[in-house]
């Protein structure tokens, strides 16, 4: 394989590290082309093994974007939520089950409770499988220190919680009745489905109207979907799609390459709808369309 047949065989690894990492999959198709100038421009013949050097050079890209990323959203307007992406359904392995269940919305959101070094040693170890010592070695650390990060990671967020796996048959039930609750006015079909303590959070990004803080409780969010929704979303073409690891909606305008939201959901251990996540922002709409990030 020559070099450029090295990095593309690497490339989709590298984007989903990257885009878990970042949460936006523009920022991480950057951080996977800074890490590909920076192979060119290396003395590969000195490079025992590419994969993990691509890996860490893509790592070290990252956490550089994040802190960058960060500062950005302190003057983000409203709730920030991850660049939702198009995931593959058609391979059912238990290993790419799992690996999909780490690009959840909710499991994303997780993941920003922890410092830029937790999070990446927490995916290296924990998501793509690497061992302690190539860990340490892409963070430039102790192994002992990399084993306390990936420690405190685990503890910092509900790891079985959030990367829980809702059957698709519940998911399909809970788009025909969010559905049927726009469309037919049947709020009570959709009001079963939903935790009493459900949160609606909606990305606008100060670029387009939309709820500004979360919504909680069931009463709080069946009401706003009855009273707002169904008069704002009547009019868009609904599309059932793969958003994140799970069944999700693309609103699209009467242009069908005008995607007006899209919205994905977390499910709770019983099956019920905890979170809906609705993301507007224009910008974060722009790669919904691009391929599958595993």
């Amino acid at each position: 394989m020559n070099s450029i047949d090295i990095f593309e065989a690497a490339r989709p690894r590298l984007l989903g590290l990257a885009y878990r990492i970042l949460g936006s999959r523009a920022d991480a198709e950057d951080a996977v082309q800074d890490t590909f100038v920076k192979w060119q421009e290396a003395d590969q013949k000195a490079i025992e093994t590419p994969a993990a050097w691509l890996t860490t050079a893509c790592t070290r890209r990252c956490l550089d974007l994040l802190k960058a990323a960060h500062r950005k959203r302190v003057d983000y307007v409203g709730a920030w939520l991850p660049e939702p992406i198009h995931t593959a359904s058609e391979d059912n392995a238990e290993e790419k089950l799992a690996l999909t269940s780490s690009l959840t919305t909710a499991f994303l959101l997780m993941l920003e409770r922890l410092t830029p070094k937790e999070r990446a040693a927490y995916l290296l170890h924990e998501i793509f499988g690497q061992p302690y010592e190539e860990v340490a070695e892409t963070l430039d650390m102790q192994e002992a220190a990399a084993r306390k990060l990936v420690s405190r990671a685990k503890s910092n967020i509900g790891v079985q919680k959030s990367r829980h796996q809702t059957p698709r048959e519940r998911q399909d039930e809970l788009l025909s009745a969010f559905h049927a609750a726009i469309h037919g006015g049947n709020i009570a079909g959709l009001s079963s489905l939903l935790s009493a303590d459900v949160r609606l959070t909606a990305d606008g990004g100060g670029k387009v109207a939309t709820v500004l803080g979360v919504l909680a409780g069931k009463e709080t969010v069946v009401a706003f979907i009855a009273d707002r929704l169904t008069e704002y979303w009547a009019h868009y073409t609904w599309e059932i799609a793969e958003i994140n690891g799970g069944r999700g909606i693309v609103l699209r305008g009467e242009d069908e390459n005008d995607i007006a939201a899209s919205v994905s959901f977390g499910y709770d251990g019983d099956g019920n709808v905890n979170d809906i996540f609705i993301v507007r922002n224009p910008d974060k709409l722009t790669h919904l369309g691009d391929a599958a990030v595993h």
